[in-house]
């Protein structure tokens, strides 16, 4: 066979390099299984393979859930990475976690975190290598595709403009097919009318079409997939709901028939578990490391004002269930009724000491204590009192979209300095903005990179009151 044949083959065959990445995986756990053993001079016993291959099969199982295999063209490096290094994470604590339930299947700690951390790093340099090979492949006219748009939707227009930045995909953009001529394509050829997209489809000349129509033109588009499938090239839809404000778009399919979530959590299924061992991690860490501090904090407001020193209001919580959020108390006052008025400037009902813990975020820690009972986040949007969701609700669209996930100790609208008094409906609307973007954009990474930034600029701040 030659490479010309070969390359053929691979061109209907994209499965080929999910087979590369699964054999490539599991070589890596074998070399990195056998670094951590010989680096802590473990024995390869039977019990010690029985674990090795244990994990091998929880690897498997776990990547099939989480669609692991699956053709990663198109796509963000980052984000095969970190499907890749979050199913590893995973599948090595659960293996883990079987050794302590069987004492007889024993490996020390040791051997696991050099086993990982060998394995983590031979996952990225081999996915970045695999994907440098299939790009100079793809350069040299190996394994691409024709691809082409149906229709002038900026969404369709936007598609083509990402394929020609990343010439490694091998997606060769042939232009735009409409019966218009689109006004604005910014650079990318107009390739005639949908006619003259079925004959070159017929005639081979296209792989791919992508139909990115307004959803008015149902008829166009149900007669065009008609003539379509009289080819053999790939139609794709395009859905022209990009005018919606929605929250973690993607496909799905229930029972047969396919779906497209416009607004949903992005904590479903092991999203979910991620975010909670984050925010088990994280709680657990900062209440060992500031139980000093809560005391100080504690006897310092007992001493100088009179009421409680935890202060309990009533707030939203994830998908609109009302929570208890916890609080230094800072006020003379608790208010937590159908109206709550903000905090502002010299407002006389902050006490001595509440103004200084307002100011730092410092009558937020115990609100840690809430997370790691399950009612909030590390990070997410800021809880609000009830009377002001139930006032914002029906000033701010959108506004209840933020109540998808759990609220947060800090987010990302805090450390872009919009915290404190909202007293026009500018900043609450400037606020709500950041909340929606964070719920569209999560990773763990994200989140991170938010604590991180939440340690430099998230405390303190001239509007906190």
């Amino acid at each position: 066979m030659t490479i010309l044949q070969y390359s053929a083959n691979l061109k209907h065959n994209i499965p080929v390099i999910a087979i590369v990445q699964r054999i490539s995986d599991i070589l890596i756990m074998i070399v990195g299984f056998y670094l951590g053993c010989v680096l802590n001079d473990t024995n390869f016993s039977n019990a010690v393979m029985v674990i090795f291959m244990l994990s091998l099969l929880i690897f498997q199982t776990v990547g099939g859930i989480a669609d692991l295999y699956r053709s990663w063209r198109g796509m963000k490096i980052t984000d095969e990475l970190f499907s890749l290094l979050r199913n590893w994470t995973i599948s090595l604590a659960i293996t883990w976690g079987v050794t302590f339930a069987f004492p007889l299947l024993h490996l020390s700690f040791q051997v696991i975190i050099h086993w990982y951390l060998a394995a983590a790093g031979l996952f990225i340099v081999s996915r970045m290598g695999i994907r440098v090979a299939s790009g100079i492949l793809r350069r040299y006219g190996y394994n691409t595709r024709n691809v082409c748009v149906a229709g002038n939707m900026p969404a369709g227009i936007s598609l083509l403009h990402s394929f020609q930045q990343s010439p490694w995909l091998g997606f060769v953009v042939k232009g735009i097919y409409d019966d218009n001529v689109p006004t604005e394509a910014n650079g990318i050829n107009y390739a005639g009318s949908l006619e003259e997209l079925v004959n070159d489809a017929r005639e081979g000349k296209l792989d791919r079409i992508y139909i990115a129509m307004n959803m008015k033109d149902e008829a166009i588009i149900s007669e065009l997939v008609k003539q379509l499938t009289d080819t053999t090239c790939s139609v794709l839809l395009v859905p022209d709901i990009f005018t919606f404000n929605i929250l973690q778009s993607r496909t799905e399919e229930i029972n047969g028939v396919p779906v497209v979530p416009l607004v949903d959590t992005p904590f479903n299924g092991i999203n979910g578990i991620f975010k909670r061992l984050e925010d088990i991690i994280v709680s657990l860490c900062v209440l060992t490391l500031i139980s000093p501090v809560l005391l100080v904090i504690a006897c310092a407001i007992k001493i100088t004002s009179p009421g409680p020193v935890i202060f309990r209001q009533t707030r939203y919580g994830m998908d609109g269930k009302p929570i208890t959020v916890w609080k230094f108390r800072s006020m003379t006052v608790m208010e937590n009724a159908d109206v709550v008025t903000q905090a502002t400037k010299n407002d006389t009902r902050v006490t001595r000491i509440g103004k200084f813990l307002r100011r730092t975020s410092l009558d937020e820690l115990p609100q840690f204590f809430n997370v790691l009972f399950g009612q909030m986040s590390v990070v997410g949007p800021r809880p609000h009192a009830v009377s002001h969701n139930e006032q914002y609700r029906f000033l701010i669209e959108g506004y209840m979209l933020r109540h998808k996930v759990k609220p947060g100790i800090t987010g990302l609208a805090q450390i872009n300095g919009w915290r404190g008094e909202t007293d026009t409906l500018e900043k609450m609307q400037k606020r709500i903005e950041f909340d929606l973007e964070y719920i569209r954009i999560w990773s763990v990474w994200v989140d991170l990179h938010i604590i991180f930034l939440t340690i430099f600029k998230g405390f303190v701040h001239k509007s906190a009151y």
